[in-house]
């Protein structure tokens, strides 16, 4: 039976903006207040997803929530009709609107963890949505995410889509941006590595939040069932410096990973655990990239790591997808160019341009979900969110017909663009056949 490695990127929402809400994430504080392109955005990551698909990828894409959240501020008291519930949050603290406003869910790398057949005990492809409860504008993904990966991944005689960890700071999870898989074959079983943070039960003094939990991977290696499963720490230093997941700093794909000499707490017993671990399954290969080669502010600040490792068809070494920012900057592009000419592993680098989410704090890895399938669990899929040429071009017009070219922060209390998103996104549901009640909002008018 045939595997495949399908991406499923996040399409950027209406309400695109740079709120600065994600403590810790040094693009996003910086960026705090800029004026948005929410069109530009959405274009940029449907070209990125299009860009793959043309190599021969498979690739999918995931709908965008419903921002503003209303029924998050009416549980907050606000009453009404939706109009002046927005307006009575606005008048009461903008904040609160920032926060049910944000277009985060973009970053698909957040939505959930997900481990295929080849690695669980029962041979299903399971997936746990990321309940992301360590910022209050993530928090308020979860529900939306499970529906939607439940309406694509839809058989369930081959996927589970399992209920978020509890909602406790115990379980605090942030999906696939802290878990990285090596594998000889997508199709044969591998190893997977979850990356903690903090230890839920002991106390903690990092200045930036240390997001995920080490009892949060432990918990979802054992609801999926899996057959190998390894638990490392993150470094301090790093979340320190701003890389608040393990994607900022590793990224790994088939047999090789890819990260910087400050990925993890002790990287010489990381490297030997994983090297323990895999035996009887892979030959694993470890591209360490040095503090002095590349120093890791300018890793986190190009988002080295936060790219795509991928198998490209016809090409016998990986192919790293890097934004832009890489290769304006003078230490990882001097690195990459070197990478490429050692003949090692990664064979060629493809840059893109992400600018508007890099903005806001994430990279090509970040808009990504990876979901290893095989033929049957793909001719399962439902909805309309494989990538191909039609859809493309429907998205593409779609966001042109729909979205704003700019955004202040100002205008998310406006009722007109709440309007103008429920309008796109019902529009929406009819091209990805995603039903007519999908949305909570085309619910409640139903």
């Amino acid at each position: 039976m045939a595997f495949f490695e399908a991406n499923f990127d996040g399409i950027v929402g209406l309400t695109h903006n740079y709120g600065g809400l994600s403590v810790g994430n040094l693009a996003s504080a910086k960026n705090a207040g800029a004026v948005s392109k929410p069109r530009e955005a959405a274009l940029q990551g449907l070209a990125k997803a299009k860009s793959l698909h043309d190599l021969g990828l498979m690739q999918g894409v995931l709908p965008p929530h419903e921002r503003p959240h209303i029924q998050t501020l009416r549980t907050l008291g606000f009453s009404g009709s939706d109009e002046r519930v927005l307006e009575a949050a606005w008048n009461a603290d903008p904040s609160l609107i920032a926060n049910v406003s944000a277009s985060a869910q973009m970053w698909a790398a957040n939505a959930a963890t997900i481990s295929p057949s080849p690695d669980c005990a029962d041979g299903r492809l399971h997936m746990t949505p990321a309940n992301l409860l360590t910022m209050p504008h993530r928090a308020l993904e979860a529900a939306q995410t499970r529906a939607s990966l439940s309406a694509i991944f839809s058989n369930p005689d081959h996927v589970t889509v399992h209920p978020t960890l509890p909602y406790q700071s115990l379980f605090a999870d942030e999906g696939a941006a802290n878990h990285m898989r090596l594998c000889s074959a997508h199709g044969a079983a591998g190893l997977e590595i979850f990356v903690w943070g903090r230890d839920g039960f002991a106390r903690h003094d990092l200045q930036f939040p240390a997001r995920q939990t080490r009892q949060t991977g432990e918990a979802i290696a054992r609801r999926h069932g899996l057959n190998n499963a390894l638990h490392l720490q993150q470094s301090r230093k790093a979340i320190e410096a701003g890389a608040f997941h393990n994607d900022v700093v590793a990224v790994a794909s088939r047999n090789v990973l890819f990260c910087h000499e400050h990925a993890f707490e002790d990287r010489l017993s990381a490297y030997e655990a994983i090297k323990q671990a895999c035996q009887g399954l892979l030959e694993p290969i470890i591209v360490e990239v040095a503090e002095a080669d590349v120093p890791l502010t300018d890793a986190i600040k190009s988002y080295l790591f936060n790219t795509q490792l991928l198998e490209m068809p016809g090409e016998d070494r990986l192919v790293l997808v890097a934004p832009e920012e890489c290769r304006e900057n003078p230490a990882t592009a001097r690195y990459l160019e070197g990478l490429v000419a050692s003949n090692g592993p990664i064979g060629r680098v493809m840059f893109v341009d992400v600018r508007q989410s890099m903005r806001n704090g994430g990279g090509p890895a970040c808009l990504r979900l990876r979901v290893v399938l095989n033929d049957t669990q793909v001719q399962g899929l439902g909805a309309r969110a494989v990538l191909d040429d039609g859809l493309y071009e429907d998205l593409c017009a779609w966001v042109n017909r729909h979205y704003r070219e700019t955004l202040a922060l100002n205008d998310l209390c406006d009722p007109e663009l709440l309007e103008e998103s429920r309008a796109a996104l019902d529009a929406l549901t009819a091209i990805m056949k995603l039903g007519s009640d999908f949305y909570p909002f085309q619910r409640v008018s139903a």
